[in-house]
């Protein structure tokens, strides 16, 4: 079984390399975020002409969370257990559903910003949230996992240089305190440490040449209870699909799991 999570940054402008990517990978689930578009503007038929099931959350700005699935749908959920509201609004930054034998999380934990900005605090508090409302998931004998775009590098490793980014976000003491609370539920980093490859990075900006130059960061993650982690088989970033016109600033992380 293969599951993936990808950042698409925009569904409706990379529909066509979302098409061909499903099409080569062949993921049984997809967890994507950052849709960019309302929840009855996702092109549903075009994916069930792909050969799957879609349930999807989002207003039409610039978040959005959806799961795609060609083993079913069921038991969909969306939004976190007293998830925090910013500017007066609960936006849709998480959505889970079960598919076949495993239970997913696709979530876009919102950026921070800037330590001094509302959005910081908003952000560790979205961290808590999640961290509560995946508790009872994370301690069943169900494979679950919460995957997405967590928006915090989890190792000074996981970013292409420390040092630049001291007193930044995605690299504070607080939002990484904030990711161990929900890894505390009982789950774990799946990827890369375990599985023999590098530390490779999920999410390269387009200024500055970043891609070609590889400066990246590792911001989209799977963590996984111990009945999904005993599955897993290998894992990977698919870092091909950053490259050429059009691309998602975000590669897609890809899931092994033998059930």
């Amino acid at each position: 079984m293969r599951v993936a999570t990808w950042n698409i940054n925009s569904i409706n402008a990379r529909l066509a390399r979302l098409l061909a990517w499903l099409e080569a990978a062949r993921p049984d689930v997809v967890c994507l975020q950052e849709l960019k578009c309302a929840a009855s503007d996702v092109p549903t038929g075009a994916l069930a002409e792909a050969g799957y099931e879609v349930a999807a959350h989002g207003d039409g700005r610039w978040n959005g969370v959806a799961v795609l699935s060609k083993i079913g749908i069921d038991d969909v959920v969306r939004d976190l257990e007293d998830q925090p509201a910013f500017n007066g609004a609960v936006e849709p930054r998480a959505i889970a559903a079960t598919c076949g034998p495993v239970r997913v999380w696709s979530v876009y934990v919102p950026n921070g910003r800037d330590v001094a900005d509302p959005h910081y605090p908003y952000k560790l508090a979205f961290l808590s949230a999640l961290a509560a409302t995946v508790a009872a998931d994370a301690a069943g004998e169900r494979p679950f996992a919460v995957l997405g775009d967590f928006n915090v590098c989890p190792t000074d490793e996981d970013v292409w240089d420390a040092e630049a980014f001291t007193g930044t976000t995605h690299v504070t003491e607080a939002e990484r305190s904030a990711l161990a609370e929900v890894e505390a539920a009982g789950l774990t980093d799946v990827f890369p440490r375990a599985l023999k490859h590098a530390w490779p990075f999920t999410f390269w900006d387009y200024r500055n040449l970043d891609f070609p130059k590889n400066r990246g960061m590792r911001i989209d993650l799977a963590l996984a209870n111990p009945a999904w982690t005993g599955a897993g088989r290998d894992a990977y970033v698919d870092r091909d699909e950053r490259k050429g016109k059009g691309a998602s600033d975000h590669a897609p992380l890809v899931l092994d799991l033998d059930l």
